[in-house]
């Protein structure tokens, strides 16, 4: 029977004093945890299973309440997420709860928390892969590896690798805002692997580093060493990341 197994880790890193990012894999959700050993779910390959990072917005109240809000609506969906037009459809969907969660309570603080995603749904011979905000999406091949996702962020100043700006995301200001979601479709084969991961791994650590580690290792081992990679790097953000590699027995 074809299936899925998804290898992934969430961490607050070095310099957080709490970790804002959330995991769905499937059904199952990991919300504002540490770990720092991998943990692998296998799913059979039938209806769709979403696997998605979210990343509370810094520097905002309530971060890790918005990306909680977010997975968990996403693994209760995500069985119905067939087409890009569904996947669309959830996200718009996920940012109108975060505001009205955020506009439950008057005065509360958390009116402007929000969340970034990135992820991907896997069913029987294609994948989707989606994000709004800088969470990313990285196709692993023989021919190294490849971003899939699209990056809402300013243009880079000169001299700077990464920035900690968004040019958009789910909630993060006082007013509704709509989103524009970025979604991509791919055919899936036996084999395929994908990385998917919150901007605490991908700040501190090149493309090159992440090419480097996906060929050495398997699953596991891969999202133990990129962790451990960016941990050497100084750990200055949250870092969660899922290794989704199918398989055909």
């Amino acid at each position: 029977m074809p299936y899925v197994a998804v290898s992934a880790l969430s961490h607050p890193g070095l310099l957080r004093d709490r970790n804002e990012d959330s995991l769905v894999i499937g059904p199952w959700t990991l919300c504002a945890t540490v770990t720092e050993n991998p943990q692998t779910l296998v799913l059979p390959l039938g209806t769709p299973h979403v696997v998605a990072v979210a990343d509370g917005l810094g520097g905002h109240p309530g971060g890790e309440v918005a990306s909680a809000l977010v997975v968990r609506r996403l693994a209760a969906i995500g069985p119905a997420l067939s087409s890009e037009d569904a996947v669309r459809d959830a996200l718009q969907d996920c940012n109108r709860a975060v505001y009205e969660a955020a506009g439950a309570v008057d005065g509360s603080e958390l009116a402007t928390m929000g969340t970034t995603v990135a992820g991907v749904v896997v069913q029987p011979g294609s994948l989707l892969a989606f994000n709004v905000g800088d969470s990313r999406v990285f196709a692993a091949s023989g021919e190294g590896l490849r971003q899939v996702s699209v990056d809402d962020s300013p243009p880079l100043e000169p001299g700077r690798r990464t920035t900690s700006l968004v040019t958009q995301c789910l909630g993060g200001s006082p007013g509704y805002r709509a989103i524009h979601p970025h979604v991509t479709a791919a055919s899936l084969s036996p084999g395929d692997r994908y990385l998917v991961c919150t901007d605490g791994l991908t700040d501190p650590l090149t493309t090159d580093v992440l090419d480097e580690v996906m060929r050495e290792h398997d699953d596991g081992r891969a999202v133990f060493e990129l962790w451990k990679a960016a941990i050497t790097a100084g750990g200055p953000d949250n870092i969660t990341l899922a290794v989704v590699r199918v398989g055909d027995e």
